[in-house]
């Protein structure tokens, strides 16, 4: 026989109480004693109890047999507890009501031993797989919290769609690389070279942070996809790893958004003595995505002339410039005013380059 476990036997005869009490000893079980209903629930609600079977006598005083298991099954925390309801009653309709209260098995007096064992036996293995439901739930809950936590922890740390990228299950497929046409914007500041000589280290933390606090809420707005912040420049692409039909014009309202930010950014600085200007430059063309670096740190990142060429337009970019590549520039003709800067010498191609000055977004 399996005994183990801890029983309460609930009845208002001390006779009653001890058969059942060595019955169930002679199994190993470890048995508590409650006289009636009141008493036994305030026995099973106490913290430091673990119950794992209840043997309940149908005819009590205070409180019954039926009333004290109808305030089980209502109570949530102990709900789960199976009882065995045990009389001297052997009606079939008292069987029946008790069932349809909630209890697990119905025994009648005399008890005999063999009956008691394998009955108690079964409602406590039935108590142990609820407990092992529980602690399973109790599991997935802690496991989602968890994954839900490091998603919030991703998300400080990577752009909002990489970091859905690597959580998902189809990102894999993304990650291990891909081609597809993106629009590549890369942003900095001009004289910020000069202002990081004369600045005050604390200063020049105050102007980093303010700046690509703007930037940030820009590129969000605009569903851009960050790839780096280095010092004051700054890579952002579109149609990737989300598909966007519009990513050229997202990525110059974009620009034109963060321009016009930094406007009076620009302006408190230079009473400080510093002269900031802001200056993009946007490509549009396809390149190779997914995972670059190696095991233990990884970015996702994109290769191919369009990063270049849009890098290159930047550094070409002066204050208060947004520079679009031709084919950027015929693809948002309809949505931006632009004016020709005409053909630019880029450093690593072999051609110049027609590139346009955005003006205003209509």
């Amino acid at each position: 026989m399996k005994g183990s476990g801890i029983a309460l036997v609930v009845d208002d005869s001390r006779v009653n109480r001890l058969v059942l009490t060595r019955l169930l000893s002679g199994l190993g079980v470890e048995v508590l004693e409650a006289e009636h209903g009141v008493e036994a629930l305030e026995l099973l609600r106490a913290p430091a109890t673990a119950i794992d079977v209840v043997l309940l006598d149908v005819m009590m005083p205070e409180l019954d047999g039926y009333e004290t298991l109808a305030a089980m099954k209502a109570d949530d925390a102990i709900r789960h507890i199976p009882v065995i309801m045990v009389s001297g009653v052997e009606e079939q309709e008292s069987v029946v009501r008790c069932i349809e209260l909630g209890a697990t098995d119905y025994l009648t007096k005399p008890i005999n031993p063999r009956i008691l064992a394998a009955r108690f036996n079964a409602s406590l293995a039935s108590k142990h797989l609820r407990d092992l439901e529980l602690e399973y739930l109790e599991q997935q809950r802690l496991l989602t919290q968890t994954i839900e936590r490091q998603k919030a922890e991703l998300t400080r740390f990577l752009s909002p769609q990489i970091a859905a990228l690597i959580s998902s299950a189809e990102g894999e497929q993304l990650l291990a690389g891909h081609r597809r046409q993106i629009t590549v914007a890369f942003c900095d500041l001009r004289g910020f070279t000069a202002f990081a000589e004369q600045a005050d280290p604390e200063e020049l933390f105050g102007l980093l942070g303010e700046y690509h606090r703007m930037m940030g809420e820009a590129i969000i707005e605009h569903g851009g996809t960050l790839e780096h912040f280095a010092g004051d420049g700054v890579m952002i692409y579109f149609n990737d790893p989300v598909p966007q039909e519009d990513h050229v014009e997202r990525a110059v309202r974009m620009a034109v958004a963060m321009r016009e930010q930094f406007a009076p950014m620009s302006a408190e600085w230079h009473k400080r003595g510093y002269e900031l200007g802001f200056g993009v430059g946007i490509a549009v063309g396809y390149a190779t995505l997914g995972r670059i670096g190696f095991e233990g740190r990884y970015d996702y990142g994109a290769i191919g002339n369009v990063v270049i060429l849009a890098s290159r337009l930047s550094s070409q970019a002066a204050a208060n410039q947004i520079l679009l590549s031709q084919r950027a520039a015929g693809m948002v003709e309809d949505v931006v005013e632009v004016e020709s800067v005409g053909e630019l010498e880029i450093k690593g191609l072999s051609r110049p380059v027609s590139a346009s000055n955005v003006l205003a977004a209509r």
